[in-house]
């Protein structure tokens, strides 16, 4: 990165106030070709600058800049080998809360965890020790389906779902679902059409677990009913477990639709951009 001096910087700053269209936007360049570095710096001449113009360049300076990190760091996620699920959630949660950093979710997961593992019994069978996490998780540290605000973006970010308990389909069954992996469980995702559910799949038993619904166990002709009831025709992926990029995937679907049900048109189609990341082929 090319290094500047605070009175260089200052002199850019000043810029971005200019009537010159041309003039702003080259000074905009050049702040961005200045990288993730200069974000403390913006911020301090933001609290420090009395001019609401200038203070409104610098907020979109800064998200152009976090903006450009995260999908960065989505495209690191997406290539490494095991995508663990945390850090994407970190990753789709830093699009709101720039600052949250993943040793602080890390911990907050480990809490949840530790709550489930001093209740835990390794030698019962899996129902009971499905009723075990169902009963730390939903009666215990009150985990629950926010179904007042199912459409509020705060579902999808994992931060808040720990911090408020509340939650949507796919982010309270990521809340078990992480600490079930911990667990050393054979607990994985499963998409279904409008209800992201959890399956408890050996080779010997397999049966569904509905973390939208305190944990409820079914069946896999409830799937059957359930797709008969909507209409859709049933298929493999419905039935069986999807990979951590699914569900962030599926993450940021819930996310667009909630921006577009605000009418946050800029807000849905940056999340667009970050879904493309994902779907782009090798």
């Amino acid at each position: 990165m090319e290094k500047l001096t605070e009175k260089e910087l200052n002199a850019l700053v000043a810029l971005l106030d200019d009537t010159d269209r041309e003039v702003k936007d080259h000074v905009k360049n050049k702040i961005i070709s200045l990288g993730n570095e200069v974000i403390p710096y913006l911020e301090k001449q933001w609290e420090n600058s009395f001019n609401p113009d200038i203070q409104k360049e610098i907020e979109e300076l800064v998200h152009e800049l976090q903006f450009s990190l995260l999908k960065a760091r989505l495209v690191e996620w997406k290539n490494s080998e095991d995508k663990d699920l945390l850090s994407g959630l970190w990753l789709i949660n830093t699009y709101q809360y720039p600052d949250l950093e993943f040793e602080k979710l890390n911990a907050e997961m480990h809490q949840i965890y530790f709550e489930v593992w001093t209740a835990f019994k390794n030698d019962l069978q899996p129902y009971d020790q499905v009723r075990i996490i169902n009963n730390v998780l939903f009666s215990k540290l009150r985990f629950s389906a926010n179904t007042k605000n199912f459409h509020s973006p705060a579902n999808s970010m994992i931060h808040n779902v720990i911090e408020t308990k509340k939650g949507n389909p796919t982010s309270l069954c990521c809340v078990y679902l992480l600490v079930a992996q911990k667990l050393g469980l054979p607990i994985y995702g499963v998409n279904l059409p409008n209800l992201f559910v959890l399956t408890y799949a050996t080779s010997e038993q397999t049966f569904y677990i509905n973390g939208f619904n305190k944990g409820l166990i079914f069946s896999k002709s409830d799937i059957n009913n359930y797709l008969e009831h909507l209409k859709i025709t049933p298929v493999k992926e419905f039935f069986e477990p999807c990979s951590h990029e699914e569900i962030i995937k599926r993450t940021l679907r819930s996310l667009i639709v909630s921006f577009e049900k605000l009418g946050d048109v800029e807000k849905s189609e940056e999340v667009r951009a970050l879904l493309a990341i994902l779907e782009e082929e090798e």
